[in-house]
Protein backbone atom coordinates (compact mmCIF):
# COMPACT_ATOMS: atom_id res chain seq x y z
CA UNK A 1 0.00 0.00 0.00
CA UNK A 2 1.52 3.35 -1.06
CA UNK A 3 1.92 6.23 1.37
CA UNK A 4 -0.87 8.25 -0.19
CA UNK A 5 -3.35 5.39 0.29
CA UNK A 6 -2.13 4.83 3.86
CA UNK A 7 -2.64 8.51 4.62
CA UNK A 8 -6.15 8.43 3.14
CA UNK A 9 -7.13 5.25 4.98
CA UNK A 10 -5.80 6.55 8.29
CA UNK A 11 -7.89 9.72 8.03
CA UNK A 12 -10.99 7.78 6.98
CA UNK A 13 -10.65 5.45 9.97
CA UNK A 14 -10.38 8.60 12.08
CA UNK A 15 -13.64 9.81 10.54
CA UNK A 16 -15.29 6.50 11.43
CA UNK A 17 -14.17 6.76 15.08
CA UNK A 18 -15.02 10.44 15.34
CA UNK A 19 -18.49 9.93 13.80
CA UNK A 20 -19.14 7.21 16.38
CA UNK A 21 -18.02 9.53 19.16
CA UNK A 22 -20.09 12.44 17.84
CA UNK A 23 -23.34 10.51 17.83
CA UNK A 24 -22.54 9.07 21.26
CA UNK A 25 -22.29 12.61 22.67
CA UNK A 26 -25.67 13.41 21.13
CA UNK A 27 -27.22 10.29 22.67
CA UNK A 28 -25.58 11.02 26.03
CA UNK A 29 -27.12 14.50 26.04
CA UNK A 30 -30.53 13.07 25.15
CA UNK A 31 -30.36 10.38 27.83
CA UNK A 32 -29.15 12.87 30.44
CA UNK A 33 -31.94 15.29 29.58
CA UNK A 34 -34.51 12.48 29.81
CA UNK A 35 -33.19 11.40 33.21
CA UNK A 36 -33.10 14.89 34.69
CA UNK A 37 -35.88 16.74 32.84
CA UNK A 38 -38.29 13.97 31.80
CA UNK A 39 -40.31 13.58 28.56
CA UNK A 40 -37.78 11.61 26.52
CA UNK A 41 -39.50 12.29 23.18
CA UNK A 42 -39.36 16.07 23.61
CA UNK A 43 -35.82 16.07 24.98
CA UNK A 44 -34.43 13.82 22.24
CA UNK A 45 -36.29 15.81 19.56
CA UNK A 46 -34.87 19.13 20.76
CA UNK A 47 -31.36 17.74 21.17
CA UNK A 48 -31.29 16.01 17.77
CA UNK A 49 -32.59 19.19 16.13
CA UNK A 50 -30.03 21.36 17.92
CA UNK A 51 -27.21 18.95 17.11
CA UNK A 52 -28.04 18.77 13.39
CA UNK A 53 -28.46 22.55 13.18
CA UNK A 54 -25.13 23.14 14.92
CA UNK A 55 -23.42 20.69 12.54
CA UNK A 56 -24.67 22.88 9.71
CA UNK A 57 -23.28 25.96 11.47
CA UNK A 58 -19.94 24.20 11.91
CA UNK A 59 -19.85 23.13 8.26
CA UNK A 60 -20.54 26.74 7.22
CA UNK A 61 -17.70 28.19 9.28
CA UNK A 62 -15.30 25.43 8.20
CA UNK A 63 -14.92 27.16 4.82
CA UNK A 64 -13.11 30.01 6.53
CA UNK A 65 -10.38 27.65 7.76
CA UNK A 66 -7.85 27.69 4.92
CA UNK A 67 -4.43 27.32 6.55
CA UNK A 68 -2.75 24.54 8.50
CA UNK A 69 -5.69 22.21 7.87
CA UNK A 70 -4.12 19.15 9.49
CA UNK A 71 -3.35 21.15 12.65
CA UNK A 72 -6.89 22.49 12.76
CA UNK A 73 -8.36 19.03 12.18
CA UNK A 74 -6.36 17.58 15.09
CA UNK A 75 -7.26 20.52 17.35
CA UNK A 76 -10.94 19.99 16.57
CA UNK A 77 -10.61 16.31 17.49
CA UNK A 78 -9.07 17.27 20.82
CA UNK A 79 -11.76 19.88 21.50
CA UNK A 80 -14.58 17.47 20.70
CA UNK A 81 -13.04 14.90 23.03
CA UNK A 82 -12.62 17.47 25.80
CA UNK A 83 -16.05 19.14 25.49
CA UNK A 84 -18.03 16.02 24.61
CA UNK A 85 -16.22 13.83 27.11
CA UNK A 86 -16.63 16.26 30.00
CA UNK A 87 -20.21 17.23 29.11
CA UNK A 88 -21.98 14.67 31.31
CA UNK A 89 -19.69 15.43 34.29
CA UNK A 90 -20.25 19.18 34.10
CA UNK A 91 -23.99 18.89 33.42
CA UNK A 92 -24.50 16.57 36.39
CA UNK A 93 -22.67 19.08 38.60
CA UNK A 94 -24.65 22.01 37.19
CA UNK A 95 -28.10 20.43 37.48
CA UNK A 96 -28.54 21.24 41.16
CA UNK A 97 -26.89 24.66 41.02
CA UNK A 98 -27.75 26.25 37.68
CA UNK A 99 -31.05 28.14 37.50
CA UNK A 100 -31.27 27.77 33.72
CA UNK A 101 -29.83 24.29 33.36
CA UNK A 102 -31.20 23.80 29.84
CA UNK A 103 -29.09 26.70 28.54
CA UNK A 104 -25.93 24.83 29.55
CA UNK A 105 -27.29 21.56 28.18
CA UNK A 106 -27.95 23.00 24.73
CA UNK A 107 -24.70 24.97 24.81
CA UNK A 108 -22.76 21.70 25.12
CA UNK A 109 -24.85 20.11 22.37
CA UNK A 110 -24.32 23.16 20.13
CA UNK A 111 -20.55 23.28 20.67
CA UNK A 112 -20.13 19.55 20.09
CA UNK A 113 -22.30 19.71 16.97
CA UNK A 114 -20.42 22.73 15.57
CA UNK A 115 -17.06 21.06 16.00
CA UNK A 116 -18.34 17.78 14.53
CA UNK A 117 -19.78 19.70 11.57
CA UNK A 118 -16.37 21.20 10.81
CA UNK A 119 -14.64 17.83 10.55
CA UNK A 120 -15.84 16.56 7.19
CA UNK A 121 -15.36 19.82 5.21
CA UNK A 122 -11.82 20.18 6.62
CA UNK A 123 -11.03 16.52 5.95
CA UNK A 124 -12.28 16.81 2.37
CA UNK A 125 -10.04 19.83 1.86
CA UNK A 126 -7.08 17.85 3.21
CA UNK A 127 -7.77 14.93 0.85
CA UNK A 128 -8.99 16.81 -2.24
CA UNK A 129 -5.61 16.71 -3.97
CA UNK A 130 -4.96 13.08 -3.03
CA UNK A 131 -8.28 11.42 -4.00
CA UNK A 132 -10.72 11.91 -6.87
CA UNK A 133 -13.75 13.97 -5.87
CA UNK A 134 -16.21 11.14 -6.54
CA UNK A 135 -14.29 8.67 -4.40
CA UNK A 136 -13.60 11.29 -1.76
CA UNK A 137 -17.25 12.12 -1.08
CA UNK A 138 -18.29 8.46 -1.22
CA UNK A 139 -15.54 7.25 1.13
CA UNK A 140 -15.90 10.04 3.69
CA UNK A 141 -19.66 9.71 4.04
CA UNK A 142 -19.54 5.90 4.03
CA UNK A 143 -17.19 5.84 7.01
CA UNK A 144 -19.16 8.63 8.70
CA UNK A 145 -22.50 6.82 8.45
CA UNK A 146 -21.08 3.44 9.45
CA UNK A 147 -19.73 5.10 12.60
CA UNK A 148 -23.16 6.56 13.32
CA UNK A 149 -24.77 3.12 12.96
CA UNK A 150 -22.27 1.53 15.34
CA UNK A 151 -22.92 4.26 17.92
CA UNK A 152 -26.69 3.93 17.73
CA UNK A 153 -26.48 0.17 18.33
CA UNK A 154 -23.84 0.20 21.06
CA UNK A 155 -25.31 3.01 23.17
CA UNK A 156 -28.56 1.40 24.39
CA UNK A 157 -27.43 -2.23 24.30
CA UNK A 158 -23.98 -2.10 25.87
CA UNK A 159 -22.65 1.31 26.85
CA UNK A 160 -25.54 2.76 28.85
CA UNK A 161 -26.23 -0.41 30.89
CA UNK A 162 -22.54 -1.05 31.62
CA UNK A 163 -21.01 2.42 31.96
CA UNK A 164 -23.93 4.76 32.51
CA UNK A 165 -24.22 8.23 30.99
CA UNK A 166 -21.12 9.73 32.62
CA UNK A 167 -18.84 6.75 32.02
CA UNK A 168 -19.89 6.53 28.36
CA UNK A 169 -19.30 10.23 27.80
CA UNK A 170 -15.83 10.12 29.35
CA UNK A 171 -14.82 6.91 27.57
CA UNK A 172 -15.60 8.36 24.16
CA UNK A 173 -13.92 11.61 25.12
CA UNK A 174 -10.78 9.56 25.73
CA UNK A 175 -11.20 7.78 22.40
CA UNK A 176 -11.60 11.11 20.60
CA UNK A 177 -8.45 12.50 22.21
CA UNK A 178 -6.49 9.32 21.48
CA UNK A 179 -7.46 9.71 17.82
CA UNK A 180 -6.04 13.24 17.99
CA UNK A 181 -2.82 11.96 19.59
CA UNK A 182 -2.53 9.22 16.95
CA UNK A 183 -2.87 11.83 14.24
CA UNK A 184 -0.16 13.90 15.93
CA UNK A 185 2.20 10.94 15.90
CA UNK A 186 1.36 9.62 12.44
CA UNK A 187 1.38 13.03 10.74
CA UNK A 188 4.17 14.63 12.76
CA UNK A 189 6.10 15.55 9.59
CA UNK A 190 3.12 17.36 8.11
CA UNK A 191 1.98 19.39 11.11
CA UNK A 192 3.30 22.76 12.18
CA UNK A 193 4.45 23.40 15.74
CA UNK A 194 4.18 19.71 16.69
CA UNK A 195 5.40 20.33 20.23
CA UNK A 196 2.59 22.82 20.90
CA UNK A 197 0.04 20.40 19.51
CA UNK A 198 1.44 17.56 21.62
CA UNK A 199 1.09 19.67 24.76
CA UNK A 200 -2.56 20.40 23.92
CA UNK A 201 -3.20 16.73 23.22
CA UNK A 202 -1.68 15.37 26.41
CA UNK A 203 -3.24 18.13 28.54
CA UNK A 204 -6.67 17.19 27.14
CA UNK A 205 -5.91 13.54 27.79
CA UNK A 206 -4.87 14.26 31.39
CA UNK A 207 -8.09 16.21 32.11
CA UNK A 208 -10.45 13.57 30.73
CA UNK A 209 -8.45 10.67 32.14
CA UNK A 210 -8.53 12.24 35.61
CA UNK A 211 -12.30 12.77 35.34
CA UNK A 212 -12.72 9.17 34.17
CA UNK A 213 -10.68 7.87 37.12
CA UNK A 214 -12.78 9.82 39.60
CA UNK A 215 -16.09 9.40 37.73
CA UNK A 216 -17.65 7.11 40.35
CA UNK A 217 -16.81 9.60 43.11
CA UNK A 218 -18.17 12.49 41.04
CA UNK A 219 -21.37 10.58 40.29
CA UNK A 220 -21.77 9.61 43.93
CA UNK A 221 -21.32 13.26 44.97
CA UNK A 222 -23.79 14.64 42.42
CA UNK A 223 -26.43 11.99 43.09
CA UNK A 224 -26.12 12.41 46.87
CA UNK A 225 -26.77 16.14 46.42
CA UNK A 226 -29.58 15.46 43.99
CA UNK A 227 -31.41 12.97 46.22
CA UNK A 228 -30.33 14.40 49.61
CA UNK A 229 -29.98 10.85 50.95
CA UNK A 230 -27.32 8.19 50.90
CA UNK A 231 -27.29 6.55 47.46
CA UNK A 232 -26.80 2.82 48.10
CA UNK A 233 -27.52 1.48 44.61
CA UNK A 234 -27.45 2.93 41.11
CA UNK A 235 -27.82 1.28 37.74
CA UNK A 236 -28.70 2.35 34.21
CA UNK A 237 -30.78 -0.07 32.16
CA UNK A 238 -31.69 0.42 28.49
CA UNK A 239 -34.96 1.95 29.72
CA UNK A 240 -34.25 4.00 32.83
CA UNK A 241 -31.86 5.11 35.56
CA UNK A 242 -32.54 3.22 38.81
CA UNK A 243 -31.46 4.86 42.09
CA UNK A 244 -32.00 3.43 45.57
CA UNK A 245 -31.37 5.72 48.54
CA UNK A 246 -31.39 5.17 52.30
CA UNK A 247 -32.39 7.62 55.01
CA UNK A 248 -32.83 6.61 58.67
CA UNK A 249 -33.51 2.97 57.78
CA UNK A 250 -36.08 3.95 55.16
CA UNK A 251 -35.44 3.28 51.49
CA UNK A 252 -36.51 5.31 48.48
CA UNK A 253 -36.62 4.18 44.87
CA UNK A 254 -36.16 6.71 42.05
CA UNK A 255 -36.63 5.99 38.37
CA UNK A 256 -35.22 8.69 36.10
CA UNK A 257 -35.14 11.09 39.05
CA UNK A 258 -38.82 10.46 39.93
CA UNK A 259 -39.71 9.01 43.33
CA UNK A 260 -41.51 5.67 42.97
CA UNK A 261 -41.91 4.76 46.63
CA UNK A 262 -40.62 5.33 50.14
CA UNK A 263 -40.64 2.24 52.36
CA UNK A 264 -41.93 4.24 55.33
CA UNK A 265 -45.35 4.78 53.71
CA UNK A 266 -45.57 2.76 50.47
CA UNK A 267 -48.07 0.43 52.18
CA UNK A 268 -50.73 3.17 51.95
CA UNK A 269 -50.33 3.34 48.20
CA UNK A 270 -50.21 -0.43 47.66
CA UNK A 271 -53.09 -1.13 50.04
CA UNK A 272 -55.36 1.11 47.98
CA UNK A 273 -53.94 -0.08 44.67
CA UNK A 274 -54.52 -3.78 45.34
CA UNK A 275 -57.07 -4.57 48.04
CA UNK A 276 -60.21 -2.83 46.70
CA UNK A 277 -59.99 -4.91 43.52
CA UNK A 278 -59.11 -8.11 45.37
CA UNK A 279 -62.09 -7.58 47.68
CA UNK A 280 -64.62 -6.75 44.96
CA UNK A 281 -63.74 -9.45 42.42
CA UNK A 282 -65.96 -12.57 42.55
CA UNK A 283 -62.89 -14.70 41.89
CA UNK A 284 -59.16 -13.98 42.41
CA UNK A 285 -57.47 -17.20 41.36
CA UNK A 286 -55.60 -15.61 38.45
CA UNK A 287 -54.17 -12.09 38.75
CA UNK A 288 -52.29 -9.91 36.26
CA UNK A 289 -49.98 -7.06 37.30
CA UNK A 290 -48.90 -4.59 34.61
CA UNK A 291 -45.86 -2.59 35.68
CA UNK A 292 -45.08 -2.93 39.35
CA UNK A 293 -41.66 -4.49 38.81
CA UNK A 294 -40.80 -3.74 42.45
CA UNK A 295 -42.98 -6.68 43.54
CA UNK A 296 -44.83 -4.63 46.17
CA UNK A 297 -48.25 -5.02 44.54
CA UNK A 298 -47.51 -8.74 44.12
CA UNK A 299 -46.68 -8.88 47.83
CA UNK A 300 -50.20 -7.67 48.66
CA UNK A 301 -51.85 -10.00 46.14
CA UNK A 302 -50.15 -13.06 47.61
CA UNK A 303 -51.79 -12.38 50.99
CA UNK A 304 -54.95 -13.98 49.54
CA UNK A 305 -54.81 -17.77 49.74
CA UNK A 306 -57.27 -18.11 46.85
CA UNK A 307 -54.67 -16.74 44.44
CA UNK A 308 -53.21 -19.55 42.34
CA UNK A 309 -51.27 -17.63 39.72
CA UNK A 310 -49.84 -14.13 39.32
CA UNK A 311 -48.40 -12.89 36.03
CA UNK A 312 -46.23 -9.77 36.28
CA UNK A 313 -45.51 -7.92 33.03
CA UNK A 314 -42.76 -5.32 33.33
CA UNK A 315 -40.63 -4.02 30.48
CA UNK A 316 -37.38 -3.65 32.41
CA UNK A 317 -35.58 -6.88 33.30
CA UNK A 318 -33.06 -4.82 35.25
CA UNK A 319 -35.87 -3.67 37.52
CA UNK A 320 -37.39 -7.10 38.19
CA UNK A 321 -33.96 -8.70 38.63
CA UNK A 322 -33.05 -6.06 41.21
CA UNK A 323 -36.18 -6.66 43.27
CA UNK A 324 -35.82 -10.40 42.91
CA UNK A 325 -32.20 -10.57 44.11
CA UNK A 326 -31.37 -7.56 46.31
CA UNK A 327 -31.56 -8.56 49.99
CA UNK A 328 -32.91 -5.20 51.20
CA UNK A 329 -35.61 -5.06 48.54
CA UNK A 330 -36.55 -8.73 48.87
CA UNK A 331 -37.20 -8.05 52.54
CA UNK A 332 -39.63 -5.26 51.67
CA UNK A 333 -41.53 -7.17 49.00
CA UNK A 334 -41.54 -10.36 51.10
CA UNK A 335 -39.55 -12.11 48.38
CA UNK A 336 -42.71 -11.99 46.29
CA UNK A 337 -40.98 -12.16 42.91
CA UNK A 338 -39.44 -15.53 43.80
CA UNK A 339 -42.77 -17.04 44.83
CA UNK A 340 -43.64 -20.16 42.82
CA UNK A 341 -47.07 -18.69 42.00
CA UNK A 342 -45.47 -15.72 40.21
CA UNK A 343 -44.45 -15.63 36.55
CA UNK A 344 -42.38 -12.65 35.40
CA UNK A 345 -42.67 -11.51 31.78
CA UNK A 346 -40.21 -8.83 30.67
CA UNK A 347 -42.03 -7.29 27.75
CA UNK A 348 -43.73 -4.08 26.65
CA UNK A 349 -47.20 -4.31 28.22
CA UNK A 350 -48.71 -2.56 25.19
CA UNK A 351 -47.50 -5.28 22.82
CA UNK A 352 -48.03 -8.09 25.32
CA UNK A 353 -51.68 -7.13 25.86
CA UNK A 354 -52.36 -7.23 22.11
CA UNK A 355 -50.99 -10.77 21.84
CA UNK A 356 -52.18 -12.23 25.14
CA UNK A 357 -54.86 -14.94 25.11
CA UNK A 358 -55.04 -15.63 28.86
CA UNK A 359 -57.97 -14.43 30.99
CA UNK A 360 -57.50 -12.86 34.42
CA UNK A 361 -59.87 -12.32 37.34
CA UNK A 362 -58.08 -9.24 38.66
CA UNK A 363 -55.77 -6.82 36.85
CA UNK A 364 -53.61 -4.32 38.72
CA UNK A 365 -52.16 -1.56 36.52
CA UNK A 366 -49.20 0.12 38.17
CA UNK A 367 -47.38 1.93 35.38
CA UNK A 368 -45.09 4.91 35.98
CA UNK A 369 -46.75 8.30 35.55
CA UNK A 370 -47.46 9.34 31.93
CA UNK A 371 -44.51 11.72 31.67
CA UNK A 372 -43.71 10.86 28.04
CA UNK A 373 -45.37 9.40 24.95
CA UNK A 374 -44.02 5.88 25.40
CA UNK A 375 -45.77 5.77 28.78
CA UNK A 376 -48.78 7.78 27.64
CA UNK A 377 -49.79 5.03 25.19
CA UNK A 378 -50.30 2.73 28.22
CA UNK A 379 -53.08 5.06 29.41
CA UNK A 380 -54.77 5.36 26.00
CA UNK A 381 -58.29 4.33 25.05
CA UNK A 382 -56.76 1.86 22.59
CA UNK A 383 -54.81 0.14 25.37
CA UNK A 384 -57.83 -0.12 27.68
CA UNK A 385 -59.89 -1.61 24.84
CA UNK A 386 -57.10 -4.06 24.05
CA UNK A 387 -56.99 -5.10 27.70
CA UNK A 388 -60.58 -6.36 27.45
CA UNK A 389 -59.40 -9.62 25.85
CA UNK A 390 -57.34 -10.33 29.00
CA UNK A 391 -60.36 -10.02 31.33
CA UNK A 392 -62.80 -12.65 32.51
CA UNK A 393 -66.45 -11.59 32.38
CA UNK A 394 -66.36 -10.65 36.07
CA UNK A 395 -62.87 -9.16 36.15
CA UNK A 396 -62.06 -6.17 38.34
CA UNK A 397 -59.27 -3.78 37.40
CA UNK A 398 -57.45 -1.01 39.27
CA UNK A 399 -55.25 1.62 37.62
CA UNK A 400 -53.00 4.13 39.39
CA UNK A 401 -53.94 7.52 38.01
CA UNK A 402 -51.48 10.16 39.33
CA UNK A 403 -52.42 12.87 41.83
CA UNK A 404 -55.91 14.41 41.69
CA UNK A 405 -54.60 17.34 43.73
CA UNK A 406 -51.39 18.24 41.89
CA UNK A 407 -52.59 17.02 38.49
CA UNK A 408 -56.41 16.99 38.40
CA UNK A 409 -56.56 17.23 34.59
CA UNK A 410 -54.32 14.19 34.30
CA UNK A 411 -56.30 12.22 36.87
CA UNK A 412 -59.69 12.92 35.33
CA UNK A 413 -58.35 12.42 31.80
CA UNK A 414 -57.35 8.87 32.79
CA UNK A 415 -60.73 8.35 34.45
CA UNK A 416 -62.63 9.66 31.42
CA UNK A 417 -60.55 7.53 29.04
CA UNK A 418 -61.27 4.34 31.01
CA UNK A 419 -64.94 5.29 31.40
CA UNK A 420 -65.24 5.60 27.60
CA UNK A 421 -64.86 1.79 27.40
CA UNK A 422 -65.93 0.64 30.88
CA UNK A 423 -68.92 2.47 32.32
CA UNK A 424 -68.73 0.63 35.65
CA UNK A 425 -65.96 2.69 37.23
CA UNK A 426 -65.28 4.36 40.59
CA UNK A 427 -62.51 6.93 41.17
CA UNK A 428 -60.89 7.23 44.59
CA UNK A 429 -57.85 8.75 46.28
CA UNK A 430 -55.66 8.41 49.36
CA UNK A 431 -53.09 10.55 51.13
CA UNK A 432 -49.53 9.16 50.97
CA UNK A 433 -47.08 11.39 52.90
CA UNK A 434 -44.25 10.90 50.39
CA UNK A 435 -46.47 11.77 47.41
CA UNK A 436 -49.39 13.77 48.76
CA UNK A 437 -52.89 12.93 47.52
CA UNK A 438 -52.79 10.04 45.06
CA UNK A 439 -55.55 8.71 42.87
CA UNK A 440 -56.83 5.45 41.40
CA UNK A 441 -59.78 4.15 39.44
CA UNK A 442 -61.39 0.74 39.92
CA UNK A 443 -63.52 -0.63 37.08
CA UNK A 444 -65.03 -3.75 35.56
CA UNK A 445 -66.33 -4.84 32.15
CA UNK A 446 -69.38 -6.25 33.97
CA UNK A 447 -71.88 -3.49 34.85
CA UNK A 448 -73.47 -5.64 37.58
CA UNK A 449 -70.28 -5.94 39.68
CA UNK A 450 -70.44 -3.85 42.87
CA UNK A 451 -66.99 -2.33 43.06
CA UNK A 452 -67.24 -1.39 46.74
CA UNK A 453 -68.34 -4.87 47.77
CA UNK A 454 -66.15 -6.94 50.10
CA UNK A 455 -66.17 -10.59 49.01
CA UNK A 456 -62.99 -11.41 50.93
CA UNK A 457 -60.48 -9.73 53.16
CA UNK A 458 -57.14 -10.38 54.81
CA UNK A 459 -56.37 -9.44 58.39
CA UNK A 460 -53.74 -7.10 59.76
CA UNK A 461 -53.37 -4.67 56.87
CA UNK A 462 -51.44 -1.62 58.04
CA UNK A 463 -53.84 0.91 56.57
CA UNK A 464 -56.83 -0.16 54.47
CA UNK A 465 -59.99 -1.24 56.33
CA UNK A 466 -61.99 -2.39 53.27
CA UNK A 467 -63.97 0.85 53.34
CA UNK A 468 -63.64 2.05 49.75
CA UNK A 469 -66.48 4.56 50.11
CA UNK A 470 -64.30 6.52 52.55
CA UNK A 471 -61.95 7.41 49.69
CA UNK A 472 -64.39 8.31 46.91
CA UNK A 473 -65.25 11.93 47.79
CA UNK A 474 -63.41 14.58 45.79
CA UNK A 475 -63.39 18.24 46.91
CA UNK A 476 -63.62 21.00 44.32
CA UNK A 477 -59.85 21.53 44.17
CA UNK A 478 -59.44 17.97 42.91
CA UNK A 479 -61.83 18.27 39.99
CA UNK A 480 -61.39 19.14 36.31
CA UNK A 481 -63.78 19.29 33.38
CA UNK A 482 -63.88 19.60 29.58
CA UNK A 483 -61.04 17.17 29.03
CA UNK A 484 -60.07 15.20 25.95
CA UNK A 485 -59.83 11.44 25.87
CA UNK A 486 -56.26 10.16 25.79
CA UNK A 487 -55.97 8.58 22.35
CA UNK A 488 -52.90 7.23 20.60
CA UNK A 489 -53.11 9.95 17.99
CA UNK A 490 -53.35 12.90 20.39
CA UNK A 491 -51.65 11.78 23.65
CA UNK A 492 -53.52 14.56 25.46
CA UNK A 493 -52.69 13.02 28.83
CA UNK A 494 -48.95 13.63 28.37
CA UNK A 495 -49.71 17.26 27.57
CA UNK A 496 -51.89 17.65 30.68
CA UNK A 497 -49.32 15.89 32.86
CA UNK A 498 -46.42 18.00 31.64
CA UNK A 499 -48.43 21.20 32.01
CA UNK A 500 -49.53 20.44 35.59
CA UNK A 501 -46.36 18.97 37.06
CA UNK A 502 -44.11 21.65 35.52
CA UNK A 503 -45.84 24.19 37.79
CA UNK A 504 -44.86 22.37 40.99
Amino acid sequence: MDKNRQFQLFLLVSVFIVATCGLIYELVAGALASYLLGDSVKQFSFIIGTYLFSMGVGAFFAKFIKKDLINRFIEIELLIGLIGGMSAVILFLLFQKAVHFQIFLYLFVFLTGCLTGMEIPILMNILKNKVSFRNLVSDVFTFDYIGALIASVLFPTLLLPKLGVMGTSLLFGLINILVGISLCIYLHKEIKNPRQLHVKAFLSLAIVLTAFYFSNDILKFTESNLYQSNVIYKHSTPYQRIILTEDQNNYQLYLNNNLQFNTKDEYRYHDLLVHPAMAAAPNVSKVLVLGGGDGLAVREILKYNEVKEVVLVDLDKGMTDLFRTNEILRKHNNNSLNNKKVTIVNDDAFIWAKNNQQKFDVIIIDFPDPSNYSLGKLYSSFFYKTLYQSMTNNAVVTVQSTSPYFAPKSFWCIHKTVEYTYANIVPYHVYVPSFGEWGFSIFSPNPTIHLNKVNRRVDHLKFYKYDLNSYTDFPEDMKAENLELNRLDNQSLVRYFDEEWSKI
